[in-house]
């Protein structure tokens, strides 16, 4: 019984282990595989998919052990750094190709602005930062990507499952082929990386061709932005953020509560952070940003940086979208003014 028990163990391991899991979505085809199999059998009762048409499209997607890969933490982690990370995105180039895109797409993203109260220097922001204006939306066949990370990631497998389901409703919704989609090593497409659900739920047809495209058609990506911010509780003209300090020992109280926006900046001088005068007296989070040995910058984040956490759950990513909009904005109206 004992070494039943230790073979069970060591089949457990290895099924959560990188190596196995690369070694399985290096052998053979998805087709032939129970767990693949199964899947198939679900799609056709709860969605009415042909089983024969899956298993073509499941015998032609390669696994591909690169996007597990690349998907598995790094061995030795770096310390996050907010300066880095915001260098990495707020930079000449990424300004530049962001004054062109809106140049080029004013009129969309005006419309975008005027129905859902999402200005046009976050749009242009999340975009520039996601695929840089969609020059890199990624090459990944999301078919086979998506089903490498279902059923050889154990980690975050239902999640994945779940974005293949969407994957597939997406297509026949679309009248496209699955195996056509390219995107992230993660499953993500277009412009702005939308998930499948994300696109299922969120997407527009912004440009009235009849159909969601995030990958070829900009106005779509502009629109469903704009869309995923307001539907996620984006104040049309409300504040996103605002510089704090801090002093005493009370305010890591508030950087522990997390990042949904609870009291107002008035309510945290108990706590002792400090702030401008003009600051919104609106509920608002406290957020750390930290660098290696240099001094932490903390700011106030409001509804609308929640609301952009939604598009991607971390602090910097937020305030990363924040600095460039603003940089974006500053700029575009300065050569304007110039002109």
């Amino acid at each position: 019984m004992t070494r039943i028990l230790s073979c069970v163990f060591l089949v457990a391991v290895c099924l959560a282990t990188p190596s196995c899991a690369s070694a399985r979505a290096s052998a053979g085809s998805f087709a032939e595989r129970e767990d693949v199999r199964e899947f198939i059998e679900e799609m056709h009762d709860k969605h009415g998919f042909e089983r024969t048409r899956l298993l073509r499209l499941f015998k032609q997607a390669q696994p591909q052990p690169k996007a597990l890969k690349t998907m598995l933490p790094p061995k030795d982690p770096t310390v996050r750094s907010w300066q880095a990370y915001r260098a990495r995105f707020v930079e000449p180039s990424r300004v530049e190709g962001g004054l062109r895109f809106w140049e080029t797409h004013e009129q969309t993203l005006e419309m975008a602005r005027r129905t859902y109260g999402v200005p046009e220097e976050i749009i242009v922001a999340i975009i520039g930062i996601e695929t840089i204006y969609g020059r890199n939306t990624g090459k990944f066949p999301t078919l086979a990507t998506l089903a490498t990370l279902a059923f050889d990631y154990p980690p975050r497998a239902e999640l994945f499952r779940r974005e293949l389901e969407a994957l597939l409703l997406l297509a026949q919704e679309e009248r496209s082929n699955p195996l056509t989609y390219t995107g992230s090593y993660a499953g993500a497409l277009g412009l702005p990386q939308f998930l499948p659900s994300s696109i299922r739920n969120w997407g527009l047809d912004f440009d009235g061709d009849g159909h969601v495209d995030l990958a070829a058609s900009a106005a779509d990506a502009i629109g469903s932005v704009a869309n995923f911010l307001a539907s996620h509780g984006w104040e049309t003209d409300g504040p996103i953020a605002a510089p704090a300090s801090v002093s005493g020992d009370r305010f890591g109280e508030l950087v522990d509560a997390g990042i949904l926006p609870r009291i107002t900046p008035a309510e945290m001088a108990a706590y002792g952070v400090d702030f401008a005068a003009d600051a919104a007296q609106l509920p608002c989070a406290l957020i750390d940003l930290v660098t290696p040995n240099e001094a932490t910058e903390y700011w106030l984040g409001y509804r609308n940086f929640y609301a952009i956490t939604r598009y991607n759950r971390s602090s910097f990513y937020a305030m990363a979208v924040y600095a460039l909009s603003r940089e974006l904005r500053s700029v575009r109206e300065a050569r304007l003014a110039a002109r």
